[in-house]
C-alpha cells in the first residue's frame, strides 16, 4: 500500500530523525508504528542507524509491527525478525541480524542478561513506554543497564501518565538517563511532590506541589511531542452510556456487610478482606455477580449484569459487539450464558472479527488493550467489568474508537448501582484529567516544523 502521510505524521517522523532521544505521545489511531518505521527507514538509508530493537506488548510485537512493515510500499527492503517463542527460537531470530528486531517486553531481561547474544542495537524503540513506568520492575532495570550503549531511543505511548505525574520519572530516566527529571526518584519526589496520604512515617501517596506540573512539562518539552487524534484526523462520533443495574436486596446487604466488617458469610463460605486493596477487589467481584472463596472457588451472587449484557446484545440487532471483562469468573459466566460468544485471542480471531464473522467478541483489557486494530469489525464496546487502570481503559476503547472507524462508536458501562463500580468509573475520569493536562502541555504545534 502506498503511504500518503498526514502533515502530523511527517512532523513526528522528522522529530524522531532529528532527536536522538524522543518521547512521542500519540493517541491511538494516529499511526505511531508507521511514523516510527518511516523514521527508521530514513535513518538506515542515511547510515545513521544500522540495527534497531523494537520492544512491544506481546500481541503488538507478534502482529502489529510485522504487519506494518509488510503493509507499506516505502518500507520495502527494511528487513525484520520477530524474537518470540521458545528460547531457541528467539536466539535464532536475534542471530538473523535483521535491520529491525522485534521482541515482547517480557523478554527484555532475557535478551540483555540471558540470551548469550551481544546487545549491539544502536536504536531502541519502546512501544508503550508507559509499561516501563515502574523503576522497580526488572524490564526497567535491565534496559536501563543497557541504555548507555544505545545511541538513539524512542518512547511511544498514548497514556504517558495514567496514574499521575509520578509515572513520568522512570519513563524519562530510561529515555534521557536522568538529564531532565533527575537520576533519583527520591529527588524527583522531593522536588515536585509533597506527601499526601500517610500513616505516621509511612507515605502511601504524593500530590504535586503548586506549579509542579508546569515545571515538569517544561523540563521534558524539548524531547517530547504529543498529539490527540481529534486535532489531526476526523474521528467518528463517540457516545458513552452507563447502564445501571441493581443488586437484589438480600445480596446487597451481604455486599454492605463485607464493606463495613471486612468479613461476611456467603452461602456458607467465609469471605475475608484482609486490607483495603483486597476489599476493593472483592467488592468489584460482587458487583459483577460472583466472588472467589477459598481455593479459588467461585460463589455466584447475582445475574443482573448478565441480564443487562443480554439486553444490550439483543438491542444491537445482529451487529457485532465487543465485550470487555475483568475477572476470570466473568469470562466463565459470560460464556455459559452466551455459548456463541468468542474470545479474541489469536491472529485468526482478529481476522475473523474484522471480517464480520464474529457477532460477539470477548476481550480482556490486559491482553487486548494495546495495538490491536479491531475498528473494521464493529463499533460497539460493552464494559462488563471495569478496571482501575486508565491506560487499559483508554487503550481498550481505542480498539474501536480510532482512525478507520466508519461508524459512530458506542461504549456501554454496565454498572451495579451503589457499588464500587461507580467509584472506579469516577476514579478513571479523574486520572484522565491529569493525563490530558500533560498531553495538552506538550502538544505538537505543526507550525514549528517548517
Amino acid at each position: 500500500m502506498k503511504y500518503n502521510p498526514y502533515e502530523y505524521q511527517e512532523y513526528a517522523t522528522r522529530f524522531i530523525e532529528k532527536n536522538e532521544v524522543a518521547a512521542i505521545f500519540l493517541e491511538c489511531g494516529l499511526g505511531k508504528s508507521v511514523i516510527t518505521l518511516t523514521a527508521i527507514k530514513n535513518l538506515t538509508a542515511k547510515g545513521k542507524v544500522h540495527k534497531v530493537l523494537v520492544i512491544a506488548p506481546l500481541r503488538v510485537a507478534k502482529n502489529t509491527w510485522p504487519d506494518e512493515i509488510e503493509k507499506w510500499e516505502h518500507l520495502k527492503g527494511l528487513t525484520y525478525s520477530v524474537a518470540i517463542g521458545t528460547a531457541s527460537e528467539r536466539v535464532t531470530a536475534l542471530k538473523r541480524n535483521a535491520m529491525v528486531t522485534i521482541i515482547n517486553r517480557e523478554n527484555v531481561e532475557w535478551l540483555i542478561a540471558k540470551s548469550g547474544v551481544k546487545f549491539d542495537y544502536d536504536m531502541v524503540v519502546v512501544d508503550e513506554l508507559s509499561s516501563f513506568k515502574s523503576y522497580k520492575a526488572k524490564r526497567f532495570r535491565y534496559l536501563l543497564k543497557a541504555r548507555p550503549s544505545i545511541e538513539r531511543i524512542v518512547g511511544l505511548t498514548g497514556t504517558p501518565s495514567s496514574n499521575g505525574l509520578m509515572d513520568l520519572w522512570a519513563e524519562f530516566r530510561l529515555l534521557d538517563m536522568g538529564e531532565r527529571l533527575g537520576r533519583y526518584i527520591t529527588r524527583y519526589r522531593e522536588g515536585y511532590f509533597t506527601p499526601d496520604k500517610r500513616n505516621a512515617q509511612v507515605v502511601f501517596s504524593y500530590k504535586p506541589l503548586p506549579g509542579a506540573e508546569e515545571r515538569i512539562y517544561g523540563k521534558i518539552s524539548d524531547i517530547t511531542i504529543s498529539m490527540k487524534a481529534k486535532d489531526y484526523i476526523k474521528m467518528p462520533e463517540l457516545i458513552t452510556n452507563n447502564v445501571l443495574v441493581e443488586m437484589p436486596e438480600r445480596e446487597k446487604s451481604v455486599y454492605d456487610m463485607l464493606k463495613s466488617d471486612l468479613v461476611v458469610d456467603v452461602k456458607g463460605v467465609e469471605i475475608d478482606a484482609v486490607n483495603a486493596a483486597v476489599l476493593s477487589n472483592k467488592l468489584l467481584q460482587m458487583a459483577n455477580g460472583a466472588i472467589y472463596g477459598d481455593a479459588g472457588k467461585v460463589i455466584p451472587i447475582h445475574d443482573e449484569k448478565l441480564d443487562a449484557l443480554e439486553d444490550l446484545i439483543e438491542s444491537a440487532n445482529g451487529k457485532s459487539v465487543l465485550v470487555a471483562y475483568w475477572f476470570k469468573h466473568d469470562l466463565t459466566r459470560i460464556k455459559a450464558r452466551f455459548p456463541f460468544i468468542r474470545e479474541i485471542k489469536t491472529s485468526k480471531d482478529i481476522s475473523d472479527w474484522n471480517s464480520g464473522v464474529i457477532q460477539v467478541g470477548l476481550i480482556h483489557p490486559a491482553s487486548a488493550g494495546h495495538g490491536l486494530n479491531l475498528q473494521t469489525g464493529g463499533s460497539t464496546l460493552i464494559w462488563f467489568g471495569l478496571t482501575w487502570s486508565l491506560e487499559l481503559y483508554q487503550q481498550t476503547n481505542a480498539r474501536l474508537y480510532r482512525q478507520g472507524q466508519k461508524n459512530t462508536v458506542v461504549i456501554h458501562h454496565i454498572l451495579t448501582k451503589g457499588t464500587m463500580d461507580e467509584r472506579v468509573l469516577k476514579a478513571v475520569g479523574q486520572k484522565e484529567k491529569t493525563q490530558n493536562a500533560l498531553i495538552d502541555a506538550v502538544k505538537a504545534e505543526l507550525v514549528r516544523c517548517a
